[in-house]
């Protein structure tokens, strides 16, 4: 049988609708996931088309997700971050919405603060399992959505639930219809949709809960969460791994709205960045994200990586202030005692400081050379060179210039005689036997003990 469809103005096979296979027995993929060795990467050379939507925006899970990996967040540091989320999301609201746990009193009391501060944006949203007595604590609230986790593999189905697929389906859609009949919009969180039988599930239950929508006349979100970050993004992927292919899938089989679709990955094969901006490109109008990655095992996608991703795909910044990041990162460190990994693009103390010799001689002819773009002017962050054995004396004037934040017409050059004096002091630490690079607050002592009242920090 042929129907013409509207989205894609050609005929169809209406063999394409499909229905929900009550298996007895999980399918778990075996041959993909055997558990005792590396997943596998299966291809099937079918590709998807780009579907990228009118708008995108990102999602944050600081709050929820990002506190299962640490000490719990005081109160008040909730809310300073919610007024950073705020600050950095804009006028337009890139970053459109973040959630928040409600189980202890310190949650909701947070969550009270944050609503109490009356931003537009982030929105405030709650997460809670697919229960009666989680969806009380919502209805007590009176919060306009909250996520529900509808886990959706065959191993959160028959080995954590104990249910069959028909079982689980009905479950969450009887949590799904109690939101509905008091207003609040659900966000259903297909956890593990990267293990699950897409089309033997996933797609027959998502066109149920859009059908509830749209008997209701209220909006339900589908979050697509790659749970073990299993996602992969190569050209001819099959599935269930296939990011682009779940999201067309979702898009394509079941009517999801770009904006009422969802993508929440997980970092556990180096994949979270690449998989979240697959998802924006192939239709997907949010990417749920934590700051600095934050998230159990190896972390979330890092919120602060897709502002730079919408910015390098949108060609705006579209009102964001991306300096706040860099505020993000130092009230990490100093106010909750977080240590970001040095390394860490954009956050980590090391993000653009050079310590190869050429390199730093290259920086100070024009940091072009090497910086990766003005770092000073969109994260307030000068980039610097860490002096050590291999610094030269180009990497030292290049210190001078970035620590004490020197203008044009100030700055000094590798012939200054201070230079030099300051190299010899570096070149016997290390003819000594030192090993590590030289601190900020010894070359500090040096230039105030060498040329005293010269600078200023």
């Amino acid at each position: 049988m042929l129907e013409f469809s509207k989205k894609s103005n050609t005929l169809e096979q209406a063999a394409y609708k499909y229905s929900l296979q009550d298996i007895k027995e999980p399918n778990l993929y075996r041959t993909l996931f055997p558990y005792d060795e590396v997943p596998k990467v299966p291809f099937n050379h079918r590709h998807v088309p780009f579907n990228v939507p009118d708008e995108i925006w990102i999602t944050d899970t600081t709050f929820r997700d990002g506190q299962q990996s640490r000490a719990p967040y005081t109160t008040q540091q909730i809310v300073d971050i919610f007024d950073m989320l705020h600050r950095l999301s804009g006028p337009k609201g890139i970053v459109r919405q973040t959630e928040f746990f409600l189980y202890s009193e310190k949650d909701r009391n947070a969550l009270y603060k944050c609503m109490e501060r009356g931003y537009k944006f982030p929105e405030v949203t709650t997460w809670i399992r697919a229960t009666k007595s989680d969806f009380q604590l919502v209805k007590d609230i009176g919060i306009q959505e909250t996520g529900i986790l509808v886990s959706c593999s065959d191993y959160h189905i028959f080995k954590k639930l104990n249910m069959t697929r028909r079982q689980a389906a009905d479950h969450y859609l009887s949590v799904v219809k109690d939101a509905l009949s008091i207003g609040i919009k659900p966000r259903c969180h297909l956890e593990d949709i990267t293990r699950a039988d897409f089309y033997g599930f996933v797609v027959p239950f998502v066109n149920e809960l859009m059908e509830l929508s749209r008997e209701a006349g209220i909006p339900i979100k589908i979050r697509a969460c790659d749970t073990l970050g299993l996602g992969v993004s190569y050209p001819g992927v099959a599935l269930p791994r296939s990011v682009q292919g779940i999201i067309y899938g979702l898009r394509h089989y079941s009517d999801v709205p770009a904006e009422l679709l969802e993508w929440h990955g997980h970092n556990d094969f180096y994949k979270g960045v690449t998989n979240a901006a697959t998802a924006w490109l192939y239709g997907a109008a949010a990417v749920n994200c934590s700051l600095l990655g934050i998230g159990e095992r190896t972390g979330n996608v890092p919120l602060e990586a897709m502002v730079f991703e919408y910015t390098g795909l949108r060609g705006t910044t579209d009102g964001m202030d991306i300096s706040v990041i860099t505020e993000i990162a130092e009230y990490f460190e100093k106010e909750i005692g977080y240590e970001i990994p040095p390394m860490t693009p954009f956050v980590g103390k090391n993000f653009n400081v050079t310590r190869a010799g050429i390199h730093a001689d290259g920086l100070l002819k024009d940091e072009e050379i090497y910086n990766i773009f003005d770092t000073a002017k969109l994260l307030n962050r000068p980039p610097m060179v860490a002096v050590t054995n291999l610094s030269g004396l180009a990497g030292i004037a290049h210190w001078i210039n970035s620590y004490y934040r020197l203008e044009e017409g100030q700055k000094i050059d590798k012939k200054d005689p201070l230079v030099a004096k300051m190299k010899e002091w570096v070149d016997a630490e290390y003819e000594g036997g030192r090993i590590i690079a030289i601190s900020d607050e010894e070359l500090e002592t040096l230039v105030n003990e060498y040329a005293p009242g010269r600078f200023t920090k």
